[in-house]
């Protein structure tokens, strides 16, 4: 029986998985989410198209792949209705799992609602909804995709729960929609996602005992995993390697290689302890060279050096095989590189990443740096060889044929931004 690999990200997520897995897509029949929700995003080019993936796995930009929304990922229909409509004929190759949890509108409103009333010791959490639905999950009160199809009956549930909870909502400024008006919602939503509503834990076991090659795709990064990350400045899923067995319904021996994303530096989205963050002109230049706004909110995003010590820590915790270095040019033209190797913290040099790691302060080596080529002569030779720009390298032969060679050696993946 053939294992499942996994690509996951190394930091604070936006290493830019969304890529990786589309140029390793090529190579595999399935490609699965497993955890998080909407508040992902990866973004990828085609043919000078613009492609923003919250939901929908990656592998939906190559037709003969079937694409898994595991049990463990949070769902908002209406999203992900929007999301499919980029695309043309998903019946087949797009799949959703019936035990996947809800993610409704109220769920967002709760969400925005309570950062509000944290002020300034708000978590910087993307208001989608995403820890609403996962607390509903774990209070075994909430409600999964398969209960579309039997919309009268779900929403009799919900009018239940939202006058059961009708304190609480009125309390945070929650509006509770009219009863005819969320039957016509759940019905259209029975409508459009009813062919892609099935049992993705058993396709997957299907796929893997017919000797198919599967990909799982993480999403967000370790160092935002609701019990191993900088809680609570975390996210509301287990995004460590490990959470993909739970999200899809696998076994620790069905896992097999594990290609872990890193960039060339460091970002972070909303707050919490960044040692490495660079406040000052570096930190700027990084964030408009690499294009530093998040897909989902549009937020910039803190930047700073590379941190060897957390990758050191996420990388045991996700049993990184191999990794894919992404945005190392970047750093084109910076007049020194610096990277972190330790911490200075409670007055002692540690090799650790400690709980709380807001206490902590790098310790630096300093690296010379390297010239780049302008702007226009990159461009230049981009235009001359398409087949060196990301965007159009799956049209050539060649280039596949080299990134299935590099793949089988596990070889170090560089990519531009």
């Amino acid at each position: 029986m053939r294992k499942a690999d996994l690509v996951v990200g190394v930091q604070w997520g936006d290493e830019g998985k969304g890529k990786i897995v589309d140029m390793l897509g090529l190579n595999y029949d399935m490609i699965c989410r497993s955890q998080g929700g909407h508040n992902a995003g990866h973004t990828i080019w085609v043919d000078g198209v613009r492609y923003a993936l919250h939901l929908v796995p990656s592998g939906i930009l190559h037709k003969n792949i079937i694409n898994i929304i595991g049990n463990g990922v949070v769902v908002s229909p209406e999203v992900l209705i929007t999301e499919m409509a980029q695309f043309d004929n998903l019946e087949g190759r797009l799949y959703i799992s019936d035990k996947a949890h809800l993610n409704l509108s109220y769920h967002s409103q709760v969400d925005q609602a309570k950062e509000r009333l944290k002020g300034e010791k708000a978590i910087g959490t993307t208001g989608k909804g995403i820890g609403p639905t996962y607390a509903d999950k774990i209070s075994r009160s909430g409600h999964r995709v398969g209960e579309l199809l039997e919309p009268e009956r779900l929403c009799d549930a919900l009018m239940h729960d939202f006058e059961t909870n009708k304190c609480v909502f009125d309390a945070l400024g929650v509006k509770i929609p009219e009863e005819n008006e969320l039957l016509e919602e759940l019905k259209r939503y029975k409508e459009v996602l009813a062919p892609f509503i099935a049992n993705t834990t058993n396709l997957v076991w299907k796929a893997l005992d017919e000797d198919k090659k599967v990909l799982l795709e993480g999403a967000q990064g370790t160092l935002l995993d609701i019990d191993h990350g900088t809680y609570p400045y975390v996210t509301s899923s287990n995004t460590i390697s490990a959470g993909a067995c739970t999200g899809l319904g696998l076994n620790p021996k069905e896992i097999g290689k594990v290609i872990g994303v890193i960039k060339a530096y460091t970002t972070r989205v909303g707050h919490g302890p960044f040692p490495t963050e660079d406040k000052g002109t570096n930190g700027d230049k990084m964030c408009e060279i690499g294009k530093e706004f998040g897909t989902t909110t549009g937020r910039r995003r803190r930047c700073g050096w590379f941190d060897a010590v957390s990758v050191k820590y996420a990388s045991r915790l996700d049993g990184v095989d191999t990794y894919a270095l992404m945005k190392l040019d970047v750093l084109d033209g910076f007049e020194v590189v610096k990277i972190c190797k330790a911490y200075q913290y409670n007055g002692e040099t540690i090799d650790y990443v400690p709980t709380d790691l807001e206490n902590a302060t790098p310790i630096y080596e300093e690296l010379a740096g390297w010239d780049r080529k302008p702007c226009s002569a990159r461009a230049a030779a981009s235009d001359r060889q398409p087949e060196n720009d990301l965007r159009h390298r799956h049209r050539y032969p060649a280039y596949r044929a080299h990134r299935a060679a590099n793949w089988r050696e596990g070889r170090l993946y560089l990519n531009k931004p």
